[in-house]
C-alpha cells in the first residue's frame, strides 16, 4: 500500500537523510520524500502502523522531523 503524509523537515539534505534511514526499515519497502512540497510517500503493508517508528527512526538523523497529522 502507497501512503502520503505531510511532514515538516529543515532543509533538503535532511530530507534525504530521513529517507535513506526510513528505507533502511525492515517493514518499509520504499520511501520517498519531497523537500519542496514537505510530502513523505511511503510503501509497506500497512504504513499507519508504521507512523511511530517511522518518526523515531527519521528523529535519529534529524531532530526536528515531524509528521503533521
Amino acid at each position: 500500500m502507497r501512503k502520503t503524509y505531510s511532514i515538516e523537515v529543515d532543509c533538503a539534505a535532511c530530507a534525504l537523510k530521513c529517507e535513506d534511514a526510513i528505507k533502511k526499515m525492515a517493514e518499509v519497502e520504499d520511501c520517498q520524500i519531497n523537500f519542496m512540497t514537505q510530502k513523505m510517500t511511503i510503501v509497506a503493508e500497512n504504513p499507519d502502523a508504521l507512523v511511530k517508528a517511522i518518526v523515531k527512526t527519521a528523529r535519529k538523523v534529524e531532530p526536528d522531523f515531524s509528521i503533521n497529522e
